[in-house]
């Protein structure tokens, strides 16, 4: 059992990290939306001053473990995920950061990208809902690990 925190991580921060106490880093996953680089809350409607690298630091160093990153600029939009965004953060925070990148995936070879670049994860939408992947190619990578 897991849950995600975004817009409380930024207004108020407090209850959040009381809950990474009390549940423990493996139930409580960091949600670090953004655009251009600068996390969004509030089901995206509103843009913080916060810039991502900066907001999941400052968590990791409360605690945090499991992170899911989406990059508002291209989720949805089948063009690929953001690759550079998520290799920086990777490399800055290293074998701190589980980072399971959100937005934009258009195909295998996305998933392949963001395997390779160290993401522990990938969320899938509209990729499999058009059939740019199916179930059975979804599986054949995960239990191939290909």
């Amino acid at each position: 059992k897991q849950i995600t925190g975004g817009s409380i991580a930024v207004k108020n921060p407090s209850q959040f990290v009381s809950w990474l106490e009390v549940y423990g880093n493996e139930r409580i996953i960091l949600g670090a939306d953004a655009k251009d680089r600068k996390i969004a809350i509030s089901g995206w409607l509103e843009e913080s001053d916060l810039m991502i690298n900066t907001f999941i630091g400052d968590y990791l160093n409360k605690g945090i473990k499991h992170v899911i990153s989406t990059d508002i600029a291209v989720d949805g939009m089948l063009t690929g995920p953001s690759v550079k965004l998520y290799s920086e953060l990777i490399n800055e925070f290293g074998s701190n950061l589980n980072l399971i990148a959100s937005g934009g995936i258009k195909d295998l070879s996305d998933l392949e990208q963001l395997k390779e670049i160290g993401c522990s994860g990938a969320i899938l939408g509209k990729a499999i809902y058009e059939n740019r992947i199916t179930l059975k190619e979804l599986e054949n990578f995960i239990l191939n690990d290909q």
